[in-house]
């Protein structure tokens, strides 16, 4: 028997290798992600390793608990590091004044803003030999006065700086401008993550990150034969306990390299998710293969049970066959993977997220993965099949050649009870979400749930509905005798036609859904944005911890076109054990910047202890007009009670809450300032936007936004949707194909006497490739129109709760993107047809009429 299933495997190599390919791209999907994972956790490490090489140990100021007085200038001075130096075991001492400071590219343009854990500075500190280990000079010379600065080679490269140029850059207050003097290099993993670094000389890092003669952080470096943990006691010894603290390199690597890494971890999820999609629509083209197998060889199998086989020898011959399909898969998949991790630092990272590089890091995982994923899906799926193949009986080994035996599948009651069962199961779980008021956890699961159930209860019933549907839709009845001969041989083995179909239904109601509720959702965000911002410029700061400072407010109000600009201070809300945002506004303007729309009250009404609630905050805390209630705003803010004077309809510019702005103000991460301004203009100024960026300085770490690109901000989910949804397009429409055409292939064999007669009868060759495109456009037809129903009907129910979260949601078609979704599987349909049809039609009438 393994002689047996070796020669089966090898008699039809063509078709084993299309279920090996199938198999192969999910197999490929899960060890690329899976050695992706592990060369980026690879590279992280690296980096950081090198970042701290030679550090031992770092000294840092400790920061006062929580209500201490304060403790005045911190003791990171040069006294300390002449203590430091003469500590047991210390061979080098460097200090540090490292801070953060965001740059603008050569255009003007804020380069790689709103990541402050990325954005670094720090001072340029020459050793013993003149240069600093920490940034080796590429080009240039380091910095060496207050109006000249260096940047790493990849800022530099992504700013298009060279040296000699002005660079603009911003730490927490107005811009600055210095000269580029130097290029060094840095294996810092959050600079090389998309970060950026710039480095200034001893004095003017002192000045902007610390004080005049102090530092942010002192790096020492052991002795041969002292080991970290030994010299970080030893240090500590000689620290004040209250003031500053010792902490080993190896510590500060893993903490930077955990960080990095959970900031890029969300990368690993769409190649999984393809991955998944991948293996179960593999899984219908493998049970389908196996399918056709076994009844092509049924009287040979009948011949070996007439010879003495017996029904287990036979079921773990198909298995053994699946099995060497599997391991082949897997070993192609796997390679494959290699050059998907290979590709997917470059195809994920971006200019302003870069992945760090490395060697591809191959563990046990990624090969044990490869090996159950394509052993165990194959023979999984082969498992079905070969129980049918042990259920033939010797006697079939008198049949001819053309005579098939009676099918032996699922009874049609019985799968209509299972889809049956599968529908009301769905049902229960789409229906409540489409009543409920939130885009709960619980909601979005149960609805996910629901889809799924829903479109295995269409493939259930793809075998039973494949006669009524093909020969009621009519759709060869124009096109003759090719037409009728396409429809009648997709319907001669319903159950084949339909796992093929399977296929198309598949990634068709995937694609079909996501299109939907992103087309959905960025309709929703655009009217959004029209409906809750009357201004036509909003300016904002890059992180919350800086702010606009009243004076750039004038400036901007004064600027040639602005009609007004309206000042908002943003902060937290400390409401009923949850953090909500508060807007900090003037009651007399509210309305005119915001469009405001209130249920019950008004703005009229802001003031020091009275605030305003979205009608979302309302009903999640069960507040009204009128109501009382404790809150604080700040972190450092006292609980206050407030007095609900409002109740507005959600707002994206005004957030959670309103409060008056000048107690807002007071309790803010940088009290006294502004994080946003709203500018409205009187369209009669050309170049308003420069003039704009001239008002705030040019300053990095503000962003000057029309409606348009705060849109665009707000969609980033969808863009994220499309790319997933085209991704996914792709991917079954490969796997579709590749069914279709092993489908085509068998039945082409198993009609070859068939097709004999239709050419001594006449017909052409043309009209034999025109049948067996036409029978491919037929079963992709099928499983694109229940695939499209099965993905807008889950659209809608997942949809409806982006209504409940999102008044301005409404259930929309991209009929664009739908017709390409319809198109698609027809024309590739038809193009995988053109092997099995050039085939055909080249079959002699009287060797096919001939054959046996």
């Amino acid at each position: 028997m393994l002689r047996t299933a070796l020669r089966n495997a090898l008699a039809h190599k063509a078709r084993s290798a299309l279920t090996v390919l199938a198999v192969c791209l999910g197999v490929a999907f899960v060890c690329g992600t899976l050695v992706f994972a592990d060369s980026t956790a690879a590279a992280h490490r690296a980096a950081a390793s090198k970042s701290f090489a030679g550090i031992a140990v770092t000294v840092t100021a400790k920061p006062p608990l929580p209500g201490a007085a304060d403790p005045g200038p911190d003791v990171l001075d040069d006294a300390l590091v002449r203590t430091l130096a003469a500590v047991p075991g210390v061979a080098a001492v460097r200090p540090a004044a490292d801070g953060s400071a965001t740059l603008n590219a050569a255009d003007g343009t804020p380069l790689r803003a709103g990541k402050a854990w990325a954005n670094l500075a720090s001072a340029y500190v020459p050793g013993p030999d003149g240069k600093d280990g920490r940034h080796p000079l590429a080009e240039g010379r380091a910095p060496a006065g207050a109006g000249e600065v260096a940047l790493d080679s990849g800022t530099a490269a992504a700013g298009r700086y060279r040296l000699g140029d002005t660079v603009t850059l911003a730490t927490d207050g107005p811009a600055l401008r210095k000269r580029l003097v130097g290029i060094v290099r840095t294996a810092d993993s959050r600079v090389t993550a998309g970060g950026t670094l710039a480095v200034f000389d001893k004095a003017t890092a002192q000045e902007l990150f610390a004080a005049p003669g102090h530092y942010t952080g002192i790096d020492l470096t052991a002795a041969p034969g002292t080991g970290q943990a030994e010299l970080a006691r030893r240090v500590a010894a000689v620290l004040p306990a209250d003031r500053a603290e010792a902490t080993t390199g190896a510590a500060q690597a893993a903490q930077q390299a955990g960080y990095v890494d959970s900031l890029t971890r969300g990368h690993e999820k769409l190649p999984m998710v393809f991955a998944g999609v991948s293996l179960f629509i593999s899984s219908f083209l493998v049970v389908n293969t196996f399918t056709m197998l076994v009844g092509r060889r049924s009287r040979e199998i009948a011949l070996l049970r007439a010879i003495g086989a017996t029904r287990r020898q036979v079921v773990r011959s198909v298995l053994l066959e699946a099995a060497l399909i599997g391991l082949a898969a897997a070993a192609s998949g796997f390679l494959l993977g290699l050059g998907i991790a290979a590709a997917l630092p470059a195809a994920l990272g971006t200019d302003q997220d870069a992945l760090p590089r490395g060697p591809l890091v191959i563990g046990p995982l990624p090969v044990a993965a490869a090996l159950a994923i394509g052993v165990g899906v194959t023979v999984l799926a082969a498992w079905l099949p070969s129980r049918r193949a042990a259920r033939i009986a010797p006697v079939e080994a008198l049949r001819s050649a053309e005579q098939q035996p009676p099918a032996t599948g699922t009874r049609p009651r019985v799968r209509a009870a299972a889809a049956a069962v599968l529908l009301v199961l769905s049902a229960l779980l789409l229906l409540p979400p489409t009543r409920a008021e939130d885009a709960s956890e619980e909601n979005l699961r149960n609805a996910m749930a629901g889809c799924a159930l829903l479109v295995a209860a269409a493939v259930v019933l793809t075998p039973l509905l494949a006669a009524p549907a093909i020969r009621g839709a009519g759709l060869t009845r124009r096109l003759g005798i090719t037409g009728r001969l396409a429809r009648e041989n997709a319907l001669r083995d319903p159950r084949r036609t339909a796992a093929t179909a399977a296929t198309v239904l598949i990634s068709t109601a995937l694609v079909s859904g996501l299109a939907v509720i992103g087309h959905s959702t960025g309709r929703a965000l655009d009217r959004q944005a029209a409906e809750g911002l009357a201004a036509e410029y909003v300016i904002s700061t890059a992180t919350p911890t800086t702010g606009i400072d009243d004076a750039t407010l004038r400036r901007l109000a004064g600027t040639p076109g602005v009609r007004a600009a309206h000042g908002i201070a943003d902060s937290t809300l400390f409401l009923g054990g949850g953090v909500r945002n508060i807007a900090g506004v003037d009651a007399r303007t509210a309305d005119e910047a915001m469009r405001l729309d209130f249920t019950s009250g008004s703005a009229d009404g802001l003031g020091p202890g009275r605030i305003a609630v979205s009608a979302t905050t309302a009903r999640e805390h069960r507040l009204h007009t009128g109501s009382r209630v404790t809150a604080r705003i700040g972190r450092g803010g006292p609980e206050t009670a407030y007095t609900v004077v409002g109740v507005y309809r959600d707002n994206p510019t005004a957030g959670d809450a309103l409060g008056a702005r000048t107690e807002v103000r007071q309790h803010q991460f940088r009290p006294g300032t502004l994080q946003r301004v709203l500018v409205r203009t009187d369209g009669t100024a050309a170049g308003i936007r420069s003039g704009l960026r001239t008002a705030v300085g040019n300053s990095p770490l503000v962003k000057v936004q029309d409606r348009a690109e705060l849109v665009r901000e707000a969609a980033g989910v969808t863009g994220d949707l499309l790319t997933l949804m085209y991704g996914l397009l792709a991917l079954g429409a490969a796997i579709s194909a590749l069914g279709i055409a092993n489908t085509l292939a068998v039945s082409v064999a198993e009609r070859t006497r068939e097709i004999g007669v239709l050419r001594a009868l006449g017909m052409d060759r043309a009209g034999i490739r025109r049948t067996i495109r036409l029978e491919a456009v037929t079963v992709a037809a099928y499983g694109t129109l229940p695939g499209l129903a099965c993905g807008l009907f889950g659209a809608w129910a997942v949809g409806s709760l982006a209504g409940g979260a999102m008044e301005q949601y409404a259930f929309r078609l991209p009929w664009g993107t739908l017709l390409l979704v319809c198109l698609a599987p027809l024309a590739i349909a038809a193009a995988a047809a053109a092997a099995p049809a050039r085939r055909a039609a080249a079959l002699r009438p009287l060797e096919a009429v001939a054959e046996q």
